[in-house]
């Protein structure tokens, strides 16, 4: 498995020599060297915990690391904050967005970098400049609008713009298509085969293995903090990599349930949501794992706040277990037996401040045995279980959930509705950043879920995860859905046919 890099530190655009880095004596990182050339993709995988953050931001200026040396054209160089790397031509574009929403898209684009004539920015250059950036990712918006009006995915957008704005010779993209759906993805393709071709060199970290399949020249892998060598690009495949990742044959990513369906647990008719003049019609029964598909934009998020509670419809009914719900009743949907894992797990779905503890019993404190007493025996034994459940990995149960890497937070996102299991499971994007090996035992959960009588209605981008989970398929486009795929009719093809808005096939 293991091959050189293509060329030697001294003649490498950017080489790490050595690297290793510590968080309270534990090591985050230990001895990682690795090389990119001028015009190479180099993807680098790995399990979350890896390292793999770690690595990009101490190339980046993020953090230093406390042993090692960084070259850039055979020269070492010492990167005390980010402006360090960005001045040198490094680039991050970050997993976690790290935008401000009460600026203008091209406020955000140049922050720090606007231009200037006399001392005042140039607005009409500002607006003109981010027009054009925007437009080589595909994302076609007013650059003068506030971004807080974005989605999660237009925002992933101008973050990869944003990189991409600075002119760096290394562009480091971290999990940048997390939010994208398939179009949005080919489009970043299509950018990067662009950048490499024009000398840029590409550092790709992904945990769809498909896309590094698609994109790298050679792939370095990470395990536990430490390198485990690399692939070159004629041995790169799917089974190759989780076999290097996990250390381990990969598995099936998730039997489908053999049981019969339950009775209807959900039910939507004729809901409307806000700013729209379609209306939706669906059910879920109990014991059924139902995916959303649809292109960005489909109306998939809008229709899963609504059925929470999260916005108020404008017509329609939701039905739990037979018993009509009141609507835009963020309350009212969870005493019903409704619960929802959010897209945005660091904004809407955790307190990264507060502990794994208080994170995971938080949901289930109001029907605690010594409510509204907080019995601390009780929070850790419930916590211990589902640490063991989902496989969590924390050092303590006492330790802010912000330390964690983001599967292990996506976990908690999903462990602390379990406590308490809900009638009808809601989640958007459940596997958002999270690694091959984690993605499996999270579906585990949730088919186990499924097979004690909960509905599971998940909304998903990732065209592998849809095809390989999905009992049935509901594909959206425009606020609609244009059709319900399941067993075989469940293909790649027929799922974006839909998605544009093409008629279900007649069998």
């Amino acid at each position: 498995m293991t091959a050189s890099p293509p060329t030697s530190d001294s003649l490498a655009l950017l080489a790490a020599q050595n690297l290793s880095k510590q968080f309270s004596g534990v090591y985050a990182l230990r001895d990682v060297s690795l090389s990119i050339g001028r015009g190479e993709v180099l993807a680098v995988i790995g399990e979350n915990g890896a390292g793999k953050s770690t690595l990009m931001k101490i190339l980046s200026g993020v953090i230093q690391p406390d042993q090692g040396t960084i070259l850039w054209c055979g020269k070492p160089v010492s990167f005390r904050r980010t402006a360090d790397a960005i001045h040198q031509g490094i680039s991050l574009i970050h997993q976690e967005l790290n935008l401000v929403d009460n600026l203008s898209i091209a406020e955000n684009l140049f922050l720090g970098r606007e231009p200037h004539r006399f001392g005042f920015v140039q607005r009409q250059k500002l607006i003109l400049d981010a027009s054009g950036h925007l437009a080589q990712v595909g994302l076609d918006v007013n650059p003068a609008d506030s971004l807080g009006r974005l989605s999660i995915a237009e925002k992933q957008l101008v973050e990869i713009a944003k990189a991409v704005s600075t002119g760096a010779q290394v562009l480091i993209m971290d999990e940048p298509t997390s939010s994208l759906s398939n179009r949005e993805t080919e489009r970043l393709f299509q950018l990067v085969d662009t950048l490499r071709a024009a000398g840029t060199s590409i550092i790709y970290i992904s945990h769809r293995l498909a896309e590094v399949t698609r994109l790298a020249d050679r792939v370095e892998v990470l395990r536990d903090g430490r390198g485990v060598g690399a692939i070159p690009r004629q041995q790169i495949s799917h089974d190759a990599m989780v076999r290097a990742m996990v250390g381990r044959d990969p598995q099936s990513l998730m039997p489908r349930s053999s049981s019969e369906l339950g009775p209807v647990r959900l039910e939507v008719r004729g809901l409307r949501v806000e700013a729209t003049d379609t209306t939706v019609n669906l059910q879920v029964h109990g014991g059924e794992l139902v995916v959303i598909a649809g292109l960005i934009g489909a109306g998939r998020t809008e229709l899963l706040e609504t059925i929470f509670g999260v916005r108020r419809p404008l017509e329609g009914s939701i039905q739990v277990d037979g018993q009509p719900l009141l609507p835009g009743n963020l309350r009212a949907a969870i005493a019903a037996g409704l619960a929802m894992v959010t897209e945005d797990r660091k904004t809407t779905g955790l307190h990264l401040q507060s502990s794994v503890t208080q994170n995971t019993t938080i949901v289930a404190l109001p029907h605690a045995p010594s409510a509204p007493r907080i019995d601390p025996k009780w929070e850790a034994a419930r916590t211990d279980e589902q640490i063991q459940s989902l496989g969590i990995k924390a050092a303590s149960p006492r330790i802010a959930v912000a330390s964690l890497s983001g599967g292990n937070q996506q976990k908690i996102a999903i462990a602390k509705w379990l406590i308490n299991p809900p009638k009808v499971m809601l989640l958007d994007e459940p596997t958002r950043g999270v690694d091959v090996g984690a993605r499996h035992e999270i579906y585990l959960v949730l088919r186990k879920l499924a097979d004690q009588g909960i509905a599971i209605l998940i909304v998903s981008s990732d065209m592998e995860e849809v095809i390989g989970i999905a009992d049935r398929v509901i594909v959206m486009h425009e606020h609609r859905i244009t059709g319900q795929l399941t067993g075989a009719q469940i293909t790649e093809p027929a799922i974006m046919n839909l998605a544009v808005g093409g008629e279900a096939s007649v069998a």
